[in-house]
């Protein structure tokens, strides 16, 4: 059977709210309680919205600001089911902890951390009775594991909401370490406590990754089965992540880190002109792919790793340790150095790892360098002579097609199944359509075949499932399937099939190919599709290229689809937006 999934998803709803009070709970922190008709069920343009939910002590809501003051026009579009962040260059988010929902008497507290910075706290800072605040979320809750014996719960200051919430509400009986780092003694809050428990201060810098890997370190071990949940500033936890899994070696399911802000590194000083002013605003150079391919080599070869472990080592050490002979690593070094990668204090104390360097102990960073995104954006190299060519840069610089390579490589195809694992987040439109009204089977081919399947679980669809063997190889989805001894691992006649991301890495001639063949299957098909970017990322304009660079095409619009499901027999029924740039189109066979 596959272990619980970690989080139940809620539908995404654009609220508003408005101030009822405000008060300081420390020195260091205040409490801003909202209340408003949004918070219960409520309709809009129409529709039917539910009632506000954030059942998990970690729960996250997204406060929309904008930096001109024009909020109104910073709000995103609310669709049937979902969110779609349109255009808006002056919005502003920020992620805040529900302290505490009290639906009796319709009122959502929240706690911002008073630092004198940022467009939130300021708001909190000049928030008076009857202000305005709208916000979406949250879009899930963690789900702990149901048999725990401890728990440790590891934070700074912004992590007490979601610290005091848990303790508050206790979501588990087992006892709670508590382990909080912050700047001043007055930081420290009343906690609710229990036999049992433990709670340790720490007075520390914000960021302080060393103070705070220390005090983790410090924290008992008990026997029986535990979980750790951390938050804190992105960085900070970087070590702290590592001990956890290499030292104590804690199982994912284990351990939930969350890097709940980000230290912002002090701008460089701008450059006198030649009289001594500050000088006019220049171009910004297009940047060199030196670094890029410096970083990567580090991570490839292990010697950020390698200087993670063992800080102090010599340069000729570090090229033993990783396996480099001759002069090499002599000239990645000094480069390396310069990025902030791994430096050398000249002390005599050895290499150790730069602020850059500390990065890329994270994973989700160094997949930029090493992962699938890379090899993508490597086979840029190839773009020229691909767009005269009218194919794809990735078949010209690997000789064979994404899809060919992706589905016979399953480590690869897994990193698309977990890019994907988003996706339920935003299948509520999906999973709602009357299209599976009287539904006994679907077929599901696609990275995204895993989400749909717990998308339909979440929404108490259960038809029968089969996976087409095209969807990849199967041990990398059987551990992501609901009940997957309730599924098919073979294609075979269905009321409906569900492409989800499955055009995403085929060339136009594989996308019809594959439509062609769930025609033979069934009437009925949607595909699950990005059709635009994300207009929250900050690489949106870069989207339209990587699709191109994936399959020689950009991202396909509802007409491009509708091209590619005409040349294979099928018409377009309708488009279902879901949003973040999502849609699902469905087809009947024409």
């Amino acid at each position: 059977m596959a272990a619980q999934r970690a989080y139940t998803t809620h539908p995404l709803v654009l609220r508003r709210v408005t101030v009822r009070r405000v008060h300081e709970v420390t020195p260091r922190m205040r409490r801003v309680v909202l209340g408003g008709a949004d918070l219960a069920a409520f309709t809009r343009d129409g529709i039917d919205r539910p009632a506000f939910a954030a059942p998990g002590f970690d729960d996250h809501v997204k406060l929309i600001l904008a930096s001109d003051g024009d909020v109104r026009a910073a709000l995103p579009a609310q669709l049937p089911h979902g969110i779609e962040w349109t255009p808006a260059e002056h919005r502003v988010t920020r992620d805040y902890t529900p302290r505490r929902v009290d639906p009796d008497a319709g009122e959502l507290h929240l706690d911002f951390v008073v630092h004198g910075d940022g467009p939130a706290e300021s708001w909190s800072a000049s928030a008076r009775e009857g202000d305005e605040l709208w916000f979406v979320g949250p879009k899930s809750s963690l789900r702990l594991p149901e048999r725990l014996d401890w728990i440790h719960l590891v934070g700074d200051e912004t992590a007490l909401p979601a610290i005091g919430r848990f303790l508050d509400e206790r979501p588990l009986d087992a006892p709670a370490h508590v382990l909080v780092t912050v700047s001043h003694d007055e930081a420290r809050q009343e906690l609710a406590l229990r036999d049992g428990d433990t709670v340790t201060w720490v007075v520390a810098e914000p960021g302080d990754a060393a103070a705070l890997e220390a005090a983790v370190r410090a924290l008992p071990v008990p026997p029986g089965e535990g979980y750790v949940w951390a938050a804190a500033e992105s960085r900070a936890l970087l070590p702290v992540r590592r001990y956890l899994q290499r030292e104590r070696k804690l199982p994912k399911d284990r351990v939930n880190i969350t890097g709940y802000w980000h230290r912002e590194e002090a701008a460089a000083p701008q450059t006198p002109d030649a009289a001594g002013a500050p000088g006019a605003q220049a171009a910004a150079p297009i940047p060199s792919p030196l670094p890029w391919l410096v970083a990567r080599a580090a991570l490839q070869l292990g010697v950020v790793d390698a200087v993670a472990d063992a800080p102090g080592l010599s340069a000729d050490a570090l090229a033993a340790r990783v396996g480099v002979a001759g002069p090499g690593l002599g000239v990645l070094l000094p480069l390396l150095a310069s990025y902030d990668v791994v430096v050398d204090a000249g002390d005599g104390t050895g290499l150790r790892l730069g602020a850059a360097g500390e990065e890329l102990l994270d994973d989700h960073e160094r997949e930029e360098y090493t992962g699938h995104e890379a090899e993508l954006l490597l086979a840029l190299t190839q773009l020229a002579p691909a767009l005269k060519e009218g194919t794809s840069p990735w078949r010209l610089a690997s000789g064979t097609t994404l899809h060919e390579a992706v589905t016979g490589d399953a480590e690869r195809y897994g990193e698309l199944v977990e890019e994907c694992e988003q996706l339920v987040f935003l299948l509520d439109g999906l999973t709602a359509d009357p299209l599976w009204e009287g539904v006994g089977s679907c077929l599901l081919t696609g990275p995204g075949s895993a989400s749909v399947a717990a998308a339909l679980d979440d929404a108490g669809r259960r038809p029968r499932l089969l996976v087409a063997e095209d969807a990849g190889p199967a041990e990398v989805l059987r551990g992501r399937v609901p009940a997957p001894d309730r599924v098919a691992w073979s294609a075979g006649p269905a009321d409906v099939a569900v492409a989800a991301k499955a055009l995403a890495h085929r060339t136009d001639e594989e996308a019809v190919a594959l439509l062609a063949r769930l025609a033979e299957w069934t009437s009925a098909a949607v595909l699950v599709e990005a059709s635009r970017p994300d207009n929250l990322s900050p690489h949106a304009a870069e989207a339209a290229l990587h699709a191109y660079t994936a399959t020689g095409s950009p991202l396909r619009d509802s007409a491009a689809v509708a091209a590619l499901a005409e040349r294979s027999g099928w018409r377009v029924e309708r488009t279902v937006a879901l949003g973040w740039g999502t849609e699902a189109t469905v087809l009947r066979r024409a």
